[in-house]
């Protein structure tokens, strides 16, 4: 049987970056400083000075040619504190089931707080209608020490669970490191999930204490919760305390807890220099022990439990946050997320590095397109969070960020959740510098799994148009052909072939590991395969084509949905598209395109016709659909993914309760349109 044929890279010209590094900028990267401390320190190949790219490529393979090497001068470099040794820094490498630092213990909300001044912002909260209030690391010391100790009193004892219903504010921040410091495990739902999604997800780890709001504020309306919190109290029958956390200004329910009486017993100490931590506190646990569960999207079936160590989790967020995103004290550390995406719990260790991490509550696009840069300005970020999504959002709708608002601190825009499209690149670059501003574009993937990014910014590297700066330090980042030989400048599978310390130590309730295995290590045992489609350029660059296992495949020859999406939504007349490919029972193969039009735009013939010559001249003609099809809007799960593979299964006439969990759709009625399609096909 032969394999499929790989689509080949496009003959192309070394192209000029869009942006380079002063020299003012990579002299004083802390990856710069870590490198020459590592060359000294640790054998780490000494820079050459004068080429940051040819210094960086060597780190990079020094730091997985030599995993344990670089790890360890990594930890002690960033001054982890280890309550008791380590015996080896990975006492197993094999994946699944490599053991970082066994032996060693130490606790992560310890680590969390031991920078910054007290009178100086930890948090700076800022919702659509509020000025931002500042949470000082005095407060926030003295709230998580409160609330720990509380959840002494109630019994939580290491390794059981704590839960959050709760939005992105500082009392999810309190709740995240008071669980943290006492051992348990934290874990958290947004509250726009309702108690379907919510109790699809808490169920499976069987909390112990539910922290709840009694609603939230988004798009300038109140949405009340009460019913839902009730619902979720009632169908979580471990529960021994839920604590109210009264946001719309309710009383608590009968049997509650409530927020100000359990962290109101720490005394914050005087202003001054960073008060001593308590160690008292803080439970040192050993470094593979739980710190969180997160969730996969749960579209296809049961939400994947992800459970990840305090430890693993603790030196990558530090190593991805102080080297690759360059931030440390005086940095204000916005990201646009929600508390039921990955990105909150990066956005939180941001603590770790002693930077003020901003914290928006509230929605991305209230009341206009431009609120998370009027966020920005608010709060004086230096390094600003998005989604591609929201770039390509406010190209759209003709917003000038550099010159609408008061930007002059932001040092790095930054994008995930899908590959930022070249024209977000040119866009970003071109609003910056007219504005004579010197912008960094950092555009990362990584994912939940890891809950970090395997390639992403460096600042010490140009930025190139349409590609991610580098494979992440210590990552050893691969694209591979399906017979596991190494792909450059092709289009591979995504795989990682050495362990990362943030890898999962499991999934809940998956006691032999089948489950996870089945996940990650099916296809080639022994290594990571995330699930994309991505390309290694000879240069280190790095391009993400979208999911794997969402395919096109038209004459043997893979393709990418996020490159057709790059094209087709460059259009004006296009707000958003997704693109399907279906293996039809006859052998045949149908590509249907379904585009979400801008206001006031007509699907004619016209159009359709300037969609294919789009795809035909830019792309090839395999990238050309059978069909374009309007449709209302675009499906997405809850953190804003589009819904290609279950809509795929719906194409293919799979039933609805097969195809697709709807409580993890932000949309569900859309899929009947999808699922009525399918029928109409087979």
């Amino acid at each position: 049987m032969s394999t499929p044929q790989q689509q080949p890279p496009q003959p192309v010209a070394e192209p000029e970056p869009l942006w380079r590094p002063g020299p003012e900028r990579v002299a004083g990267a802390r990856i710069t400083h870590f490198h020459a401390w590592a060359a000294e320190h640790h054998g780490a190949p000494a820079p050459l000075g004068g080429d940051p790219a040819a210094d960086y490529r060597r780190l990079h393979r020094w730091s997985v040619e030599e995993l344990e090497r670089f790890w360890a001068a990594f930890a002690q470099w960033a001054r982890v504190r280890f309550k008791t040794p380590y015996e080896a820094v990975l006492g197993s490498a094999d994946m699944p089931g490599a053991r970082w630092f066994p032996g060693a213990t130490l606790n992560y909300a310890e680590h969390a707080l031991r920078s910054g001044a007290d009178g100086e912002a930890a948090l700076l909260y800022a919702t659509e209608d509020r000025e931002p209030v500042e949470v000082t690391w005095a407060e926030l010391r003295a709230q998580v020490a409160s609330l720990a100790g509380e959840l002494r009193r109630l019994g939580v004892r290491p390794g059981e669970r704590v839960s959050g219903y709760l939005p992105n504010i500082p009392q999810a921040v309190v709740a995240l490191l008071a669980t943290a410091a006492v051992g348990a495990v934290w874990t958290s739902c947004a509250p726009d999930f309702g108690a379907r999604g919510v109790l699809d997800r808490f169920q499976q780890v069987e909390p112990v204490v539910l922290f709840a709001v009694d609603g939230y504020r988004y798009g300038g309306k109140e949405h009340d919760r009460r019913e839902t919190v009730a619902e979720l109290r009632r169908e979580l029958p471990t529960l021994r305390a839920v604590v109210h956390v009264p946001l719309l200004g309710s009383p608590a329910p009968q049997g509650a807890l409530e927020w100000d009486d359990l962290t109101g017993a720490g005394a914050a100490p005087a202003p001054g220099g960073a008060a001593p931590l308590d160690p008292s506190v803080f439970e040192q646990v050993p470094f593979d022990h739980p710190l969180w569960v997160l969730y996969s999207s749960g579209t296809t079936g049961a939400p994947k439990a992800i459970v990840q160590s305090q430890g693993g989790i603790l030196l990558e967020h530090l190593k991805q946050l102080s080297l690759h995103c360059d931030l440390g004290p005086g940095d204000r550390f916005f990201w646009y997320t929600s508390t039921g995406w990955m990105m909150w719990n990066f956005l939180v260790s941001g603590l770790l590095t002693g930077s003020t991490v901003v914290l928006y509550d509230g929605s991305p696009g209230h009341p206009d397109t431009g609120a998370q840069w009027q966020i920005a300005e608010r709060t004086g970020a230096t390094f600003f969070g998005t989604s591609a999504a929201y770039v390509m959002a406010c190209r759209k709708a003709g917003v000038h960020p550099a010159a609408d608002y008061d930007l002059s601190k932001v040092a790095c825009v930054a994008t995930t959740g899908s590959p930022l499209p070249p024209d977000g690149f040119r866009w970003i670059h071109d609003e910056f510098a007219d504005a004579g501003q010197d912008m960094w574009i950092a555009s990362v993937s990584g994912g939940t799994d890891v809950c970090s990014c395997f390639a992403g910014g460096v600042p010490t590297l140009p930025v190139r148009i349409g590609e991610l700066q580098a494979a992440g330090l210590g990552t050893d980042l691969q694209s591979w052909d399906p017979a596991g030989e190494p792909l450059v400048d092709e289009v591979g599978e995504l795989v990682v072939t050495r362990p990362m310390p943030s890898m999962p130590t499991g999934f809940w309730n998956d006691p032999d590991g089948s489950r996870y295995r089945d996940s990650y290590f099916e296809m080639f045992p022994g290594v990571w395969r995330h699930g994309d489609w991505i390309t290694l350029s000879s240069r280190g660059t790095v391009v993400i084509h979208g999911r794997s296992d969402s395919t096109l495949n038209r004459q043997g020859v893979r393709m990418g949905s996020a490159d057709i999406y790059e094209v087709v939504e460059r259009l004006p007349e296009i707000r958003e598209s997704l693109v399907i490919g279906v293996e039809e029972p006859d052998g045949g193969y149908w590509m249907p395109l379904f585009v979400h039009l801008a206001p006031g735009a007509v699907l004619d013939d016209a159009l359709r016709a300037r969609i294919r010559q789009a795809l035909r001249e830019n792309l090839t003609p395999r990238h050309v659909p059978d069909e374009v099809v309007e449709i209302e809007a675009v499906p997405h799960t809850l953190t804003g993914k589009r819904l290609e593979v279950p809509v795929k299964r719906l194409l293919q006439g799979t039933a609805m309760d097969r195809a697709v969990n709807r409580g993890s759709v932000d949309r569900p009625e859309l899929l009947d349109f999808y699922a009525e399609l399918g029928r109409s096909r087979t």
